[in-house]
């Protein structure tokens, strides 16, 4: 894909989506950080349904320690992979007190040395809390960057360095936030939404899901015609706004 393309690709998704963030509540950074740790493997709704009791609570690392271990386990356990995430989330709290005062460490060295706090979730609270331009891949987003010929790679750190290379640099605090939720909503993994997606006419995947119109086999007898173009709707899909800003 060439440069044009994708400055196009980054034009549209910031019509469609002016000022994205994650779906993920939360009320400061500290809250951020612990909803981002037990997201791995999870979904953000998952994420929220648990932490919504606890966030009301609990505003820092010292509140977390202080609900201790066990309370802190059954509060999440509805949660993939719980128990893990529950000993490295009171783990990171201590650090955290112990360390830092209580505050989240701004650079990724400080980050990735917290127990359960790894590349990616160190992106993500590098980019969304301190504004800084990182991308975190995850599966929506090595999905859309190798379908679409945005930045395809074998591995997630290879789309990350090339989509921090190729995506124009007065769109990369925000293009994290925007191919997260393309994917999640619009390229989904089975049976992507090409039809509804703002961007199909540059996106070079060659198995489009444009409708029984555009799929429809070529005739076998009499002469042969083209088949009709459906009309396509050229507007992403509007993402609820739900999300509270870093305080």
């Amino acid at each position: 894909m060439n440069a044009a393309k994708r400055k196009l690709i980054f034009e549209r998704l910031a019509a469609a989506n002016a000022s994205p963030t994650t779906e993920l509540e939360y009320e400061n950074t500290f809250q951020l950080l612990i909803a981002v740790l037990l997201s791995a493997q999870a979904t953000d709704k998952s994420v929220n349904l648990a932490t919504r009791h606890i966030f009301d609570t609990c505003k820092t690392s010292q509140d977390i320690l202080d609900m201790g271990l066990d309370t802190f386990t059954e509060k999440i356990r509805t949660i993939g992979l719980y128990k893990t995430k529950a000993k490295n989330a009171l783990a990171t709290c201590a650090i955290l007190q112990e360390q830092y005062q209580g505050v989240v460490p701004d650079s990724r060295q400080a980050l990735e040395a917290l127990p359960g706090v790894g590349r990616k979730t160190a992106n993500v609270v590098l980019n969304t809390a301190f504004g800084q331009p990182a991308m975190a891949v995850d599966t929506h987003i090595f999905r859309v960057s190798n379908r679409t010929g945005l930045a395809p790679g074998k591995n997630v750190r290879e789309v990350e360095d090339k989509l921090m290379r190729f995506v124009p640099r007065q769109y990369l605090l925000d293009a994290h936030h925007w191919l997260i939720l393309h994917g999640r909503y619009i390229c989904v993994a089975r049976t992507p939404k090409c039809a509804q997606c703002g961007i199909e006419d540059l996106c070079e995947f060659k198995e489009k899901n444009l409708g029984a119109a555009e799929r429809r086999p070529a005739r076998t007898t009499g002469t042969a015609r083209p088949a009709k173009k459906a009309a396509l709707k050229k507007t992403a899909k509007p993402v609820k706004k739900t999300i509270k800003e870093v305080a």
